[in-house]
């Protein structure tokens, strides 16, 4: 018996493939959800190399993210464009306000994700894993949800 046919992606589709205009908005979709998380990495992480170093530079973060300096360089680029970061050349990396409030925003996801997971008597190695994907993707119901449980224990 054939699966039933979702309306919000075409992959899951079994009688029709995809046609050309959706295939290319799934895709563009998929680009701007990982360009959010990238943005959304990098600024947790410029926030915490600052509060621990007290500054972030382009080879810390290079460092941190196991990336090289030329894609530091390049995402910064971004994040200043979208209104995150200020850089200068040859200084630290500095959060505005709104990549201060990006930063807490993903620190709380984060540390929400963490301690549902290890509510549930997963390792702490293993929830610090799995949060680093499941916090970019968790629906605000769902985190509520996790911050629900959580204070009920």
């Amino acid at each position: 018996m054939p699966r039933p046919v979702r309306k919000s992606s075409c992959a899951t589709r079994i009688a029709q493939p995809c046609s050309p205009a959706q295939q290319a908005e799934n895709f563009r979709r998929s680009r701007r959800d990982r360009a959010t998380e990238v943005a959304q990495d990098y600024v947790e992480a410029i926030a915490d190399l600052s509060d621990s170093l007290g500054e972030a530079r382009v080879v810390d973060l290079a460092r941190r993210l196991g990336v090289t300096h030329v894609t530091v360089n390049r995402t910064l680029s971004r994040l200043q464009q979208a209104g995150y970061v200020n850089t200068r050349p040859y200084r630290s990396i500095f959060l505005t306000d709104a990549g201060r409030r990006l930063a807490a925003e993903c620190k709380r996801r984060h540390e929400t994700v963490v301690a549902f997971l290890r509510s549930l008597g997963i390792s702490e190695k293993i929830s610090e894993l799995d949060a680093e994907g499941i916090e970019h993707h968790v629906s605000p119901e769902t985190l509520a949800a996790f911050e629900r449980r959580l204070t009920r224990r």
